[in-house]
């Protein structure tokens, strides 16, 4: 007596199977549990996990091991190190410019007055719109600032600086002497003052003595 075997609601089936050859193909992973089977017996066809005499050898069948996928999720590092390392260059470069700065000493203007010469202005002129701030280096090696021959802290320039914009007359220009303070000290005053509302700053050009003539 033949068992039939098909895949489930497949036309075609294979035929002259015996029982046990069944049930090999059932462990070998021949069949799946929901394929048909039909017995000798039988009148129609009924899946192998429901047949009285395969359930249980179906039920003793370890599940197949979950399908692999053919690649890995994996995370590309490289672009991370490429804007890590753009920020570490920035970084480094900004932190040795702003330590460069302090110590750069400021430009001085040349005796001919070439090269951005500020427009001479007359003394009402200064009086009236600007506000004279002094710095000078001291014998600690720090900045001296003075506000119309005033000595003020850098923390109150600001404040300082926004009172003469505030208060009439208003003076929203400034005039700076400045010598030999480095660059930071400068760029320091600038920033005072644009942040006190300040149009322009204009710089005090030392003018050098004659020099006397040589004696035959």
């Amino acid at each position: 007596m033949s068992w039939k075997v098909r895949h489930e609601g497949s036309p075609r089936s294979i035929d002259g199977l015996g029982l046990t050859q069944v049930l090999e193909g059932l462990r070998v992973g021949q069949w799946e549990p929901t394929d048909e089977v039909m017995g000798p017996t039988d009148q129609k066809w009924i899946p192998l996990e429901d047949h009285p005499q395969l359930a249980e050898t179906v039920a003793d069948l370890e599940p197949p091991p979950p399908k692999k996928a053919d690649e890995e999720t994996r995370l590309d590092m490289n672009p991370l190190i490429d804007v890590a390392m753009v920020l570490l260059i920035f970084f480094i470069l900004t932190t040795s410019y702003d330590s460069i700065r302090k110590v750069i000493e400021a430009p001085t203007m040349r005796p001919d007055g070439t090269g951005g010469r500020p427009r001479p202005r007359r003394m009402e002129d200064i009086q009236n719109l600007m506000v004279r701030v002094e710095a000078r280096k001291g014998a600690d090696g720090k900045a001296t600032i003075k506000v119309d021959d005033r000595v003020v802290a850098e923390k109150d320039l600001e404040t300082t600086l926004g009172r003469y914009v505030t208060a009439p007359p208003r003076r929203t220009q400034l005039l700076l002497d400045a010598v030999g303070v480095d660059w930071g000290t400068l760029v320091f005053i600038q920033d005072a003052a644009k942040s006190a509302g300040m149009d322009k700053v204009f710089y005090l050009r030392q003018r050098t003595a004659p020099e006397e003539p040589k004696r035959p």
